[in-house]
């Protein structure tokens, strides 16, 4: 039975993807929303080059679902069902993800972004962009506007107040000054670059247009994944300092020298490769965690405001749309009791957040050193080939993850019990000759 809920006046800040979405919901439910966000309305303007294209999965899917609107951004998105690997001095090869049918889908984010917008002004959302958040009283759910720090401010009074305002969130840092409120972030040494494989002449994909594609080159990598419009956008992740850096590379004789010896089969098609690498900015990445995520019946963050993660999973969006899809869920059982919603929100998602943060810093840590380590490549041999005898006993991390909709702590813990199964396997003498034998099979299945 759902309890129905009181209309609230609702201030959301941030007009991203979760903020976006979030509006729906809370519209959906009769309330009415006012979205704040300090940029322009990204509908009219040229996007920035900053954004790695989005990887939508189980998760994301499930809360569009939920509002009616899967079918809707399917039309925006390319289903994934592999990665396409390219390393060098090897033909190109491909890694099935999952099972038959399961598949990422590459979303552009721009693109994605200005559809959300212009569905939760459909419902009949209310967005005022270039407004400046400069300060909030969490007690009363009251923000304060102004051109500057310095200018005159306007003061909005609100019921309720959702920081959706991203890893910096200024929602957060609010917080951040009350007393017993942790907070930690950690950026990694890696930074990312956004850069551009144009379409054929005739508008088809130069590269595979269902795969996610992969260049791994051990401390460094580029990513591939489609767009609608024949092209790719192509992310660099590369340290920031250090023999092959961002810093390494300081003109355009240094860049060609470095596409040329590491990624020859793009360098041939990158157009004004050149122009992006010295236009585009380096990213830096963090992982941003804290707690509490609300106050009083008041304020509560959502999505990367609460707790930011390196994008290795592609698990950033889904995370903030599961968010979105529990905080339903939990405004479902408690109708018009906000400060008991807010607190079961946090309590059930902190959890799951961590998880995620840990395993996206995980997959960083294997892409960039283990892919090209032997052992690890042999004890991956051996999961595939034990998972497709047993696909009900043992289901790697990776599908717990993007294919399923269980916690993220599941996946977490379950991926651990699994590597130390490995590790003993692992151990067996002559691991390598007989890794598809029954004996190791049996071995398994007797850990297991």
């Amino acid at each position: 039975m759902s309890m129905k809920q009181t209309p609230k006046n609702i201030a959301i800040i941030g007009s991203g993807l979760v903020g976006s979405l979030l509006a729906i919901y809370l519209k959906r439910l009769g309330h009415s929303i006012t979205v704040f966000d300090r940029r322009p309305d990204i509908r009219v303007i040229e996007f920035s080059g900053r954004s790695i294209n989005l990887a939508m999965s189980n998760r994301g899917w499930k809360a569009l679902r939920e509002v009616g609107l899967e079918d809707e951004i399917k039309k925006i998105g390319i289903p994934l069902d592999k990665r396409a690997m390219h390393v060098i001095g090897q033909p190109e090869y491909f890694q099935k993800y999952g099972k038959e049918g399961e598949a990422i889908w590459s979303i552009s984010r721009g693109v994605l972004n200005r559809k959300m917008i212009d569905l939760a002004e459909k419902e009949g959302v209310v967005f005022r962009f270039e407004q400046r958040v400069w300060d909030i009283n969490l007690p009363e759910a009251k923000i304060y506007t102004g051109e500057t720090e310095k200018s005159e401010w306007q003061e909005h009074q609100f019921d309720i107040v959702f920081g959706c305002d991203g890893a910096f969130s200024r929602v957060r840092h609010k917080m951040q000054r009350r007393s017993r409120f942790d907070y930690s972030q950690d950026f990694i040494d890696v930074g990312y670059k956004e850069l551009t494989i144009p379409p054929n002449e005739d508008g088809s994909h130069k590269l595979d247009k269902h795969s996610f594609h992969i260049w791994p080159r051990g401390k460094f990598m580029l990513i591939a994944m489609p767009n609608l419009d024949g092209s790719f956008t192509c992310t660099l992740f590369m340290p920031f300092e250090g023999e092959v850096s961002f810093e390494s590379i300081t003109n355009e004789a240094e860049a060609k020298a470095f596409f040329t010896r590491y990624f020859p089969n793009v360098m041939q098609v990158i157009d004004d490769l050149l122009v992006y690498f010295f236009k585009n900015p380096t990213s830096a990445m963090v992982t941003m965690k804290c707690y509490p995520w609300t106050y009083w019946d008041k304020v509560a963050l959502v999505g990367d405001s609460a707790h930011a993660v390196v994008p290795f999973y592609g698990q950033g969006m889904n995370a903030g749309f599961e968010d979105i899809y529990e905080l339903n869920k939990i405004i479902d059982r408690y109708g018009d009791d906000w400060e008991l919603i807010f607190r079961t929100y946090e309590k059930v998602r902190k959890p799951n957040a961590d998880a995620i943060a840990e395993l996206s810093y995980r997959n960083f840590m294997e892409m960039s050193s283990k892919t090209a380590n032997p052992k690890f490549l042999l004890q991956k041999k051996i999961e595939k080939h034990f998972a497709s005898k047993h696909p009900d006993r043992w289901i790697p991390t990776y599908s717990r993850v993007t294919f399923s909709d269980r916690p993220y702590v599941d996946a977490l813990a379950i991926g651990d019990a699994q590597e130390a199964i490995m590790r003993q396997v692992m151990q067996i003498p002559d691991i390598e000759s007989k890794w598809d034998s029954m004996e190791v099979e049996q071995r398994m299945l007797e850990l297991l």
